[in-house]
């Protein structure tokens, strides 16, 4: 016999959701203890209920469920202090980093420093002037949660320790070697830039280019070199501002 499981009250932001039929939704979530899951929220959408207008992205959330099996019933959810206010081009790193989420978490796989992780990195993208160290932090934390931890302070196949005014060619599947003109492509990137990311202090702007360069190339590899929707959006706004 199969256990129906039931939480009450767990700490939890919708990553993603869409409507079922007439009046509910199927909802992405990402849960302190329960990592993500699948939940339905039946009736969400009727104009009397109490979830209809809650259960949306950057909200967070407190919610309770039960369930068998891959697909479990919301049964509450109520707002857990302030909405992360996110707006333009913030609201667009926000989807992007719940697609990240989506791409790369397994269903039902516990990651509460993750979690944490990932409410710090949305309150962050909505607050400062500049969120791309912040998210290049949550992306290098991401991987390392998922079983793609990053090489940066050692070179894959010798072990030796990276310099900082050296040049490497990463290897998403490896790790650093040293850069060679003769052989590779491109300039490379910086050790100052691995040991930097290492450490998360992306003050330098030479330093932010690389990293994002990299992350991009190894995010690519390890998602299936599958190309993301909010990706895509970023780029229209882009070319639509600069227009």
């Amino acid at each position: 016999m199969i256990r129906t499981e039931r939480i009450d009250l767990e700490p939890a932001f919708v990553l993603h959701s869409r409507r079922y039929r007439e009046t509910s939704l199927l909802i992405e979530a990402f849960g302190h203890d329960s990592g993500r899951l699948a939940v339905v929220a039946r009736g969400a959408l009727r104009p009397k209920s109490r979830m209809r207008g809650l259960l949306q992205p950057f909200i967070p959330l407190l919610i309770s469920w039960r369930g068998r099996g891959e697909l479990a019933t919301l049964t509450a959810a109520e707002a857990q202090g302030e909405i992360v206010p996110t707006q333009g081009s913030a609201t667009l790193i926000g989807f992007y980093v719940n697609e990240l989420l989506l791409h790369f978490l397994h269903r039902h796989d516990p990651e509460p420093d993750l979690f944490e992780t990932y409410r710090r990195t949305l309150q962050r993208i909505a607050l400062e002037e500049d969120p791309e160290p912040s998210l290049r932090i949550f992306e290098k934390r991401l991987l390392q949660a998922t079983g793609y931890a990053l090489q940066l302070e050692r070179e894959a196949k010798s072990g030796a320790r990276i310099v900082p005014d050296a040049r490497y060619i990463y290897r998403p599947d490896s790790g650093p070697e040293p850069w060679d003109p003769r052989r590779h492509s491109g300039a490379g990137i910086s050790g100052e830039t691995l040991l930097a990311l290492s450490e998360e202090r992306l003050s330098k702007r030479d330093t932010l280019r690389e990293a994002k360069q990299l992350m991009r190339r190894v995010i690519f590899a390890h998602s299936g070199e599958k190309t993301l929707i909010s990706r895509n959006l970023w780029r229209r706004r882009r070319s639509s501002d600069a227009a």
